[in-house]
């Protein structure tokens, strides 16, 4: 079944020979060098216009603010997810396609009378989904469940839910995400795609950045990174400037909102790690800090 599944997805790349990662147009555009900003424009143009398909359902970031139940099983999962991908090795861009497909399932299916045990299912299945699409290994269902210490889940169950999160998300597993923007944005500003991407992994826990889009996302993050750097600021303004006029007129003022919250919560951490104080909630974010 396990075997099956993958051969379902491999069957949806238009050449199944390759491997995921060089299958895609998105995985395309992250592997060129983007040598001018037509380059640049282009490829940020087409992330773009894909970008609306794989966002969660209207009034998701309103669902977790509201119920203490789903903002606290998104927390535990994306952090468990997080864990996983960091434990196992995995590429950075399938940890963020889990992440989106556990939101747009949650979007979806509300889940608000959800068990505990029935989101760390979910991640169990998000996680294995996206290291099927996006990985060369394929790894045990098992493996992804070492860290799980009151369960562990049975293969059969675990695929089951696998095809069910497929079924609901309509097939549509070759996601946009903030990290999809990354190798755009950081090419050209001294290859901030390490700092950008440990950012974003912050992010990512957060329900308050569900309400932005991708891209105003990983702009944010891109720039909140150029701006630890040293570089001249006439530089960073030469620099930056270009980049944000892919931007789309009605997202600035989402990306000046988005952009404020990330720096805070960069000094917030930033202080934490100073004073030496880490609470549950911070002590990842923390920990992915590289100052």
């Amino acid at each position: 079944m396990e075997s099956l599944l993958c051969n379902e997805v491999l069957q949806m790349s238009p050449n199944n020979s390759k491997p995921y990662a060089q299958e895609n147009d998105e995985h395309d555009a992250k592997n060129r060098v983007f040598r001018t900003k037509e380059d640049c424009e282009e490829a940020f143009g087409m992330f773009l216009v894909k970008e609306i398909m794989y966002l969660p359902e209207r009034g998701y970031s309103e669902l977790v603010g509201s119920s203490d139940t789903i903002r606290n099983a998104r927390f535990k999962s994306v952090n468990w997810l997080i864990k996983a991908h960091k434990r196992m090795n995995l590429w950075d861009a399938t940890v963020f396609l889990a992440v989106n497909y556990l939101d747009r399932f949650i979007s979806i299916a509300r889940c608000r009378d959800w068990k505990s045990w029935m989101f760390d299912l979910l991640s169990v299945a998000c996680i294995s989904i996206a290291s099927k699409f996006n990985e060369t290994i394929c790894h045990s269902l098992h493996n992804f469940q070492v860290d799980f210490v009151d369960a562990c889940f049975a293969p059969t169950l675990i695929q089951r839910t696998e095809l069910t999160v497929l079924k609901t998300l309509a097939w549509r597993i070759n996601s946009i995400t903030p990290f999809s923007y990354v190798h755009i944005l950081a090419q050209s500003v001294d290859d901030l795609t390490k700092r950008a991407t440990e950012l974003l992994l912050c992010v990512i826990l957060d329900p308050e950045f569900l309400e932005f889009k991708q891209c105003v996302v990983a702009m944010s993050a891109v720039r909140c990174a150029l701006d630890q750097c040293v570089i001249k600021t006439s530089a960073k303004n030469a620099t930056f400037g270009h980049l944000e006029t892919f931007i789309p007129q009605d997202q600035k003022d989402g990306l000046i909102e988005c952009r404020r919250i990330m720096a805070k919560l960069i000094a917030r951490d930033r202080e934490i790690l100073i004073r030496g104080k880490k609470s549950p909630a911070t002590v990842l974010k923390v920990d992915l800090y590289d100052f």
